[in-house]
């Protein structure tokens, strides 16, 4: 017989017991992971699968992003060759994305940006083409284990069930938003927007209320954040654009992007007018559109654009210069703006490209580079009007969002029409490139570095001009931007420094 334990025993016993317990919970599949073997049980259905995956991966909702489509590949094939143990952010970011076995998840979020990027892809692929074969591919939110389902019968359906949500490889000190879950598939696109575990069902308003009402606080509260690091110097007072924007006695405007008309323009093959977008006239004749078409607009234009816009970071940049200034900047999202609004002598600032802010083709006219939308591309690339010695004619980016190459964005200062202010275009061929365009002219030392070598100074009266700048990215993100033109504005035909780059 056994005595009884000690006090110390007893703690040693139960310690074992307990490791022995988690050993035990590791090895066993979790729920994601024997639903998806049970579904996918033969060759003939692995075949089945992956000729779906191909035809997403290849179709219009995922053309634009490289990185995505190779995300979704790999997660799939993955989960086909049973390596679930494989689908956790740190490895994927190492064996997809080539980071360092001890990256920064906190500082590199590309695994969580990708997985979001896909979960909206996935949704625009499904609007466009409803579902045609015998499985549906999803990535439930919170897991990187896809969730394929049979569409055959409810019974199939309901027997998917959901990856319980991974805790985030990041340090406690970062900030993250968690995301709702999801409930099991359901045919049909509005339960993708259904949410788990509520007593009461809510409607899919209600949900992308909710969804924006977050977003935008995590914004606001970032935009604090930015508040309260130290300030920039006091140099931006001498720095174009910062200097025409902001030191004058005009009231600062920041009109931020709206993403989600670019969408809609691609499902709906329409280049939307300014004259339409401000009327909100988003969608031709409906009977031009199959209902599920209608249905995936309908849903993308009832989200608050300014929840759906990716500009915050650029946002906060120069809010904290307009504070340099005792300037409060004055934020509003590009389809809530009104023509009217610029009929006075206030600055503006304008993200995003004609595609994704219809307000940019009010300046267009006075800029020598011009975007240009190319429907074979499925992306923009930009025309040089009045080239310059040494100066190409056309600039075409090799990567669309999310992919490994090379885009273009511009910077230009030009007058509001008719009026004594100032405007300032942030606009680039894809958001990555808008981006760099973003971090380029909020870094004091190079702007000024870059308006010295084109010939412009910041002193005296304000001088308009344009950039052309050319960023490389690595699976989506900006890696370094450099000038390939810059251009003086004024009535005359341009001039370039002979010092100016590219020329």
């Amino acid at each position: 017989m056994v005595g009884p334990l000690s006090g110390d025993g007893f703690c040693c016993a139960m310690e074992k017991v307990e490791s022995l317990r988690r050993t035990q919970i590791r090895n066993q599949p979790s729920r994601g992971e024997e639903a998806f073997s049970k579904i996918v049980e033969s060759k003939e259905e692995v075949a089945t699968l992956r000729g779906l995956l191909k035809d997403i991966t290849e179709g219009p909702a995922f053309k634009g992003s490289q990185r995505s489509g190779q995300f979704l590949e790999f997660i799939v094939e993955q989960s086909i060759a049973g390596n679930f143990d494989q689908l956790k952010e740190r490895l994927i970011g190492v064996q997809l994305f080539k980071r360092e076995p001890t990256y920064d998840t906190g500082e590199d979020a590309i695994v969580r940006v990708t997985a979001s990027d896909v979960r909206k892809r996935l949704l625009q692929h499904y609007g466009w083409f409803g579902i045609d074969c015998a499985f549906r591919i999803d990535l439930p939110l919170g897991s990187y284990i896809p969730r394929v389902s049979r569409q055959s019968t409810a019974a199939d359906a309901s027997a998917t069930v959901e990856e319980p949500p991974q805790k985030p490889d990041i340090p406690p000190e970062n900030v993250v938003v968690p995301e709702p879950k999801s409930l099991p598939p359901v045919p049909g696109l509005l339960a993708l927007l259904a949410t788990e575990g509520k007593p009461k069902k809510r409607s899919s308003w209600q949900i992308w209320r909710s969804a924006a009402i977050l977003i935008l606080a995590v914004g606001f509260g970032w935009w604090l954040r930015s508040l309260s690091r130290p300030a920039p110097s006091s140099a931006a007072a001498h720095i174009l654009p910062w200097s025409a924007l902001f030191r004058s006695t005009a009231s600062p405007h920041l009109i931020t992007s709206d993403p989600n008309i670019d969408t809609v323009q691609g499902i709906t093959k329409i280049d939307l007018s300014l004259s339409d977008y401000a009327n909100h006239k988003y969608l031709p004749k409906e009977n031009a559109l199959t209902p599920e078409q209608i249905r995936f607009c309908k849903m993308l234009l009832a989200v608050d654009s300014s929840a759906a816009t990716p500009d915050s970071p650029i946002t906060a940049k120069i809010a904290a210069i307009a504070q340099t200034f005792s300037k409060k900047l004055m934020v509003q999202a590009s389809r809530s703006f009104e023509l009217s609004f610029l009929s006075n002598s206030d600055n503006f600032i304008f993200l995003g490209s004609p595609r994704s802010n219809p307000w940019f083709s009010l300046f267009a006219g006075a800029l020598d580079f011009q975007f240009i939308y190319d429907p074979k591309m499925g992306s923009e690339f930009i025309r040089n009007v009045h080239p310059l010695r040494a100066e190409q004619a056309t600039y075409v980016p090799s990567a669309n969002g999310g992919g490994t190459g090379y885009s273009f964005a511009i910077i230009a200062l030009v007058q509001n029409p008719d009026q004594n202010g100032e405007v300032l275009l942030l606009a680039g061929a894809n958001g990555e490139a808008t981006a760099a365009a973003g971090d380029f002219v909020t870094d004091l030392p190079k702007m000024s570095g870059a308006l010295s070598s084109c010939g412009i100074s910041s002193s005296g009266p304000v001088r308009h001009f344009e950039m052309l700048l050319r960023t490389d990215t690595m699976a989506g993100v900006p890696r370094r931007t450099e000038i390939m033109a810059c251009h003086a504005l004024s009535n005359l035909q341009p001039t370039a420094s002979s010092n100016a780059p590219g020329v």
